[in-house]
């Protein structure tokens, strides 16, 4: 008999269904072996921005990883870099539950590679470092940068959003000793060919990398 993939839910802790579905999309291509599926938290807010955002998109997540691990999924993925109620989210489940955002930076470390961090606005900032630190790898951290794109203005305007990360992930690639750049937003998944196009170091995409993890987490 042959054995049905295992089912992987992507919450997006946002109500921004254009993220989710961009996220689920890059998932499938990435790893058809498992079946991946879309949540969007309705309930959220917009965009997650900063810890006022993160705290008021807490509730509602934890409420659609509770119903994901009562469905007994195969594995969840949350799916906003700030790796939004993750230590929460992964009592909830017995299987495996992971953050775009620690996905990217356990596999940056694993590979030996010395990271910097291109992300949406500067309020992110200091969240980042918090969760890069709580990892116990800032040692493998050059530097988290800001490109002052909003979050929506991933989906709303892609040409100058995409212009500005390019930007600064040139700059990061020029300025900060690093060995490999990590897009610091799950709504980053959109440009993250155009990024590779412009930089000579590996880039690493979150959400495509919590995909990947997810076939070797599942028993």
């Amino acid at each position: 008999m042959t054995q049905k993939p295992a089912r992987v839910i992507i919450i997006n802790p946002n109500s921004t269904v254009a993220m989710t579905d961009a996220m689920v999309t890059a998932a499938r291509t990435a790893v058809p072996e498992l079946t991946f599926e879309g949540w969007t938290s309705h309930k959220g807010p917009p965009a997650i921005q900063g810890g006022a955002d993160g705290a008021l998109a807490e509730p509602p997540l934890l409420e659609l990883v509770q119903k994901a691990a009562q469905q007994g999924v195969g594995g969840i993925v949350i799916g906003c870099f700030d790796d939004t109620a993750l230590a929460r989210a992964a009592t909830l489940a017995a299987c495996p539950v992971i953050g775009i955002g620690q996905a990217a930076y356990h596999y940056a470390a694993l590979r030996g590679w010395r990271f910097s961090v291109v992300t949406t606005l500067a309020v992110s900032v200091p969240i980042l470092e918090r969760n890069i630190h709580a990892l116990g790898l800032q040692g493998c951290l050059g530097r988290v940068r800001a490109s002052d794109v909003p979050v929506l203005a991933l989906h709303e305007d892609q040409v100058e959003a995409e212009r500005r990360i390019v930007e600064e992930a040139r700059i990061a690639a020029r300025e900060d000793a690093i060995d490999a750049l990590i897009l610091g937003c799950a709504g980053m998944v959109n440009v993250t060919s155009a990024v590779r196009a412009a930089v000579s170091l590996p880039v690493i995409d979150p959400a495509i990398t919590a995909a990947a993890s997810m076939k070797w987490l599942i028993p």
